[in-house]
């Protein structure tokens, strides 16, 4: 039976996860910046972005994210391991992404799969993710979405 500073916990850390899912979806670089511990290391190169700090991640996020007219982060199923104020947890992500068509206000859609790897920790200001690394899944109509 879960303690009720565990249910605490939980429900914090799933509300830092999708704050983490609404400030990329509504590309709100600052937001997601708050969210990580300041010396955090988050490594998108499984589903082919970089790997660094908030920072450069964050603007690598708002560059490249620039030329898709729409995108949404559905984060669900978080398996969490608390350890007092450390969690080490993997979430499932799935991530539609929109494209722009050749005929002017028509998008093509493809589909990415994975699972968030994460370590977060408690700080004075709440939960932060203080890493990150992307689990590939699958992609759907990649190439597709493209044309």
């Amino acid at each position: 039976m879960l303690e009720l500073h565990e249910i605490s916990d939980r429900l914090e850390l799933i509300d830092l996860m999708v704050r983490y899912a609404h400030c990329v979806d509504t590309r709100d670089w600052q937001g997601f910046r708050e969210l990580f511990a300041p010396d955090a290391r988050i490594d998108y190169t499984a589903m082919g972005g970089v790997a660094g700090g908030v920072d450069e991640v964050a603007d690598w996020l708002e560059a490249t994210l620039a030329a898709f007219p729409a995108f949404q982060h559905l984060v669900s199923n978080p398996m969490l391991h608390i350890d007092g104020d450390t969690v080490t947890g993997r979430t499932m992500c799935f991530n539609p992404m929109a494209v722009n068509a050749a005929s002017p206000g028509d998008h093509n859609v493809f589909f990415c799969g994975l699972w968030y790897v994460d370590t977060f920790v408690r700080t004075e200001r709440g939960w932060r993710i203080a890493s990150r690394t992307e689990d590939k899944s699958f992609t759907y109509n990649m190439s597709g979405a493209f044309r």
